[in-house]
């Protein structure tokens, strides 16, 4: 029949236009959501650390000397006054074929002079003598008036000064001795000789009780005065050395909470904040940026137990805890963008995108205070782009 045939081609066309309305309407966008909610939330300043000793103590040579070889090592204890190595007097050193043929001549020159100091003694002893008999002669003399009192006393200034000659001279002999050995000394003390043992030694002993730390010269050599030798600290006295950014200094405070993590063991340190070093200093980043750092010293909280197998120069992960509060309303950052001058969300409401205006309080990384715009439970778009619009239907992704 025909009105048969025109229905079939009527729902057939009925069917085609269908399927391009269906395929031209317009197809809800695939967002991520998140559920806005209370909550813990944490304001953290995360860097790197190292710990080291509280107190160290370098032991120096106190004099210039020859160092006896130090038999300690790394780790080992040392008490109050224990001897740690002896510093002996420097060795002589050898004489090459000149300063030996000098040393010579400087032994022989001492010997002459030795001699002519022997004969001034006898020449000083004769003049001491003829001007001592010359006195008692002109005494004689004085009594029966044959000679005048100032002659007598001439005499008498005469043979004092001839024995302060004698005096002189014998003294002059003692030097020329002395001399004279210090020339045979000279070369009997040389390196290449079987000079004795120096008798004299200086110990250098532990101020302090702890644990040898590092050796800065373990065998035997000259060192100088004030040259460091040995360190010394107690491991068990630990703090923590943190470098941060100066901008980020700033919001630190003393007493500040911080969290140690991956140190080695399964749960994070406890750590308050000392001090914060009032002086920064450049220190070039990885990518070549000057940038200005500060020195923050923290001490363990957790009982030393926990910690006892840290040493000095460890590695630590700090954690700053610059605020936090509890039953925080929340949602992810990076829900947020901004509108107006301000920030914004976009909510969800029957499958239906709404901008929403939001006063934002702490941040915390991937989480964000909000103070009000929102409320718990509602779902908000999380990485919007910009196909997301106001009035556009969404679906989960």
């Amino acid at each position: 029949m025909p009105w048969r045939r025109y229905v079939k081609l009527f729902v057939f066309l009925l069917v085609i236009v269908a399927i391009i309305g269906y395929a031209f309407m317009p197809k809800p966008i695939l967002v991520d959501m998140a559920t806005v909610t209370h909550g813990h939330l944490q304001v953290t300043l995360e860097t790197d650390g190292k710990t080291r000793v509280i107190d160290r103590f370098i032991v120096s040579a106190p004099i210039a000397g020859f160092l006896q070889r130090i038999p300690l090592k790394v780790g080992d204890s040392v008490t109050p006054g224990q001897v740690l190595t002896q510093l002996e007097p420097l060795r002589t050193t050898m004489l090459d074929p000149r300063s030996r043929a000098q040393a010579q001549a400087r032994i022989s020159s001492a010997q002459a002079a030795l001699q002519v100091a022997q004969e001034n003694v006898q020449i000083a002893v004769a003049d001491a003598e003829y001007a001592a008999v010359e006195v008692q002669r002109l005494k004689h003399l004085q009594k029966s008036d044959s000679v005048a009192k100032d002659t007598l006393d001439q005499a008498e200034t005469r043979a004092r000064r001839t024995q302060a000659s004698r005096r002189s001279a014998e003294f002059a002999v003692e030097v020329a001795r002395f001399e004279l050995e210090a020339a045979r000394t000279a070369l009997r003390y040389s390196a290449a000789e079987n000079a004795p043992t120096p008798l004299e030694k200086l110990a250098i002993t532990a101020p302090v009780q702890g644990q040898i730390l590092k050796v800065q010269q373990q065998s035997e050599a000259v060192v100088s005065a004030g040259q460091a030798l040995v360190e010394i600290g107690d491991p068990q006295a630990l703090e923590v050395e943190i470098e941060v950014l100066s901008a980020d200094a700033v919001r630190i405070k003393p007493g500040s909470r911080v969290l140690f993590e991956r140190w080695g063991g399964n749960a994070p340190l406890e750590g308050q904040v000392r001090r914060i070093e009032p002086v920064a200093f450049t220190k070039i980043s990885a990518l070549g940026v000057e940038e200005q750092r500060v020195f923050i010293i923290a001490d363990f909280v957790s009982a030393p137990e926990i910690w006892q197998r840290l040493g000095d120069g460890y590695r630590v992960e700090a954690r700053f805890i610059l605020w936090e509060g509890d039953n925080i309303l929340q949602i992810p950052a990076n829900a947020l963008f901004r509108y107006e001058n301000g920030w914004a969300v976009f909510t969800i409401v029957e499958e239906t995108v709404q901008r929403r205006r939001v006063t934002v309080g702490q941040r915390s990384g991937l989480i964000a205070e909000i103070v009000e715009g929102v409320k718990a439970g509602e779902i908000v778009i999380t990485h919007p782009s910009d196909a997301v619009k106001e009035g556009v239907k969404v679906q989960r992704r």
